[in-house]
């Protein structure tokens, strides 16, 4: 079996179409109504005819269709993982937390210069950019590339993988707190804003702190004598 074969049984037919639809243009259909982005994508229908459509357009077209919502990041699409991982198998794709939320990006990103002082030890395995954890892609999109070539991941679910959590990849685990940090600034602080909850911040009882001493009780004194 040819690795293009081996390819088209590991990815969707909708998820090539998805990475490169563009998104957030003003839906010509409803241009007078509040809220009219274009910003959803039907993988039922895989994108044939419509492409991406706006929350009106679901309601009159997708009704019962699986629905994705793609959101914005630093100018750049991302998807929720809740939503996703029902669908795909997002295994060794690299994931942040922004505004609460787990996401993970659609496309590779431009790198940005990154200092040899305190840079990453991890890359992405298709364009290098720096990572926050061992995983093997940066996106999506860097995944995909990573089948074509060499075939040794999947973007297909697994049926006994109810939760189709992003651990389950070898390459890696957990998600990293970035709230719309400025590109340059994201290799440089991403690892220290996810460590900040931890370190140092042990809960000490006042009956556990060291050292830590009974009060005594209040003296009381003999009332004075008329």
């Amino acid at each position: 079996m040819t690795m293009r074969r081996v390819a088209a049984s590991l990815v969707p037919a909708w998820l090539e179409p998805l990475l490169t639809t563009p998104f957030f243009s003003i839906c010509s259909s409803h241009a007078d109504a509040a809220r009219n982005e274009r910003n959803m994508f039907c993988l039922d229908c895989g994108g044939a005819g419509s492409g991406a459509f706006c929350l009106y357009c679901r309601s009159e077209r997708h009704a019962g269709h699986r629905v994705i919502q793609i959101r914005r990041s630093s100018y750049h699409d991302v998807v929720r993982v809740a939503e996703i991982q029902k669908v795909l198998d997002i295994g060794g794709v690299q994931t942040y937390v922004i505004n609460s939320a787990r996401v993970l990006f659609l496309n590779e990103r431009p790198q940005p210069r990154a200092s040899s002082k305190g840079a990453s030890p991890h890359t992405c395995e298709i364009c290098a950019r720096s990572l926050l954890d061992p995983f093997r892609f940066c996106s999506l999109g860097c995944k995909l590339v990573g089948i074509k070539r060499n075939g040794d991941a999947t973007f297909v679910p697994r049926a006994d993988d109810d939760d189709n959590m992003p651990a389950a990849s070898s390459a890696g685990a957990g998600g990293h707190q970035w709230e719309e940090l400025p590109e340059e600034e994201e290799n440089k602080t991403g690892r220290s804003r996810e460590r900040g909850g931890w370190e140092g911040s042990r809960d000490f009882s006042p009956a556990t702190l060291p050292n830590s001493r009974r009060r005594k009780g209040v003296p009381r004194r003999a009332p004075f004598s008329s």
